[in-house]
């Protein structure tokens, strides 16, 4: 059959057997129903579009602005790049396959879209976690907000998370590259997520095993808690002022941020849960495109909407581009 996946046969030097090499996996993560193909396509293809150009504005917004040259949203410019590479990671491949129908991913293709989501995944994470640091310096120590929050510290923060971040995609793309694959190689997930390979492999996983979840203890659930902390001294020194016009504004510049997170870590939290609950692949995969595809194109809006230096910068960008298009539309009826 076409789709059965490619096998090649080498010498494993470092044992006297012989093992298997393979060249693809199969992607099963949605319905084969061919009526339902085109609306899958066209939703996701839309929720693609929606999220690129979405967080593309925001980034142009925020550049072009001299209102907004400020730590958060140099912080936000950040996480809308992130959020774009996060979603193109997954979604062009899916809407590759589902238009040449075939469910077909190179192995080197699986481990490259494996390391890369795990890089944005997470390097998100941190992108949230500096930002909810930024809202804390800003609400609990406002007199030494522009001293601690120097343009260089700011940049060294998300340089350091880069770092960081590659170094443990790089680390789980080894761990993945050492395994050893059989026969059984299809992937209930419309991409090449960790825990499934891992959960593929014939060899000894123990090692892979501990890696995952210390680093998921370390890189998932240290940022929450950095997160509940800095929220925590943040909402005990809202309730402190003492109108309720201060407490509002103060609220105010952190609702947008908070609304991210939440729904960030419930949609990736709830997938999780739910796939150590229940058995059933498709469900967890059809659940994972709330946290790859919908968060990532629902920030531009829940900032957009929600900010009003946002707005007010979008406004003033509108109102510049119309004067140039009124400009140069005179200069053509002048010549």
């Amino acid at each position: 059959m076409a789709l059965l996946p490619r096998f090649v046969s080498y010498v494993n030097h470092r044992s006297p057997e012989n093992e298997t090499q393979i060249s693809e996996f199969l992607l099963l993560g949605f319905p084969e129903d061919p009526e339902l193909q085109p609306f899958i396509f066209g939703l996701f293809l839309s929720m693609f579009l929606l999220t690129v150009l979405g967080n593309l504005l925001i980034i142009l917004v925020t550049i072009s602005d001299s209102h907004l040259h400020t730590p958060m949203y140099f912080f936000l410019s950040n996480l809308s790049f992130v959020d774009i590479c996060f979603t193109s990671t997954t979604v062009p491949k899916m809407l590759v396959n589902i238009q040449t129908q075939s469910k077909a991913i190179t192995y080197a293709g699986c481990i490259t879209q494996m390391q890369f989501f795990i890089l944005f995944s997470v390097l998100d994470i941190f992108l949230l976690t500096i930002m909810a640091y930024d809202r804390f310096v800003a609400i609990c120590h406002p007199l030494h907000y522009v001293v601690i929050m120097k343009p260089q510290f700011c940049g060294l923060l998300v340089l350091v998370s880069w770092i960081i971040n590659i170094l443990h995609s790089w680390l789980q793309s080894i761990m993945v590259l050492h395994l050893s694959f059989c026969t059984d190689l299809e992937i209930p997930h419309f991409f090449c997520e960790l825990n499934h390979l891992v959960h593929l492999a014939c060899s000894d996983t123990s090692v892979s095993e501990v890696v995952i979840y210390t680093s998921a203890l370390l890189l998932g659930c240290g940022p929450l808690i950095c997160i509940l902390y800095s929220y925590f001294k943040i909402v005990s020194s809202i309730c402190a002022i003492s109108s309720a016009q201060g407490r509002y504004k103060a609220f105010s510049t952190c609702a947008s941020h908070l609304s991210v997170v939440s729904l960030f870590y419930c949609t990736s939290l709830g997938v999780y849960l739910s796939s150590a609950v229940t058995q059933n692949s498709r469900s967890t995969a059809t659940a994972s495109v709330m946290y790859s595809v919908v968060t990532p194109m629902l920030n531009p809006f829940i900032y957009s909407l929600r900010n009003k230096d946002i707005k007010s910068a979008l406004r003033r960008l509108s109102e510049r581009e119309t004067m140039k298009a009124s400009v140069v539309l005179r200069l053509k009826m002048c010549l």
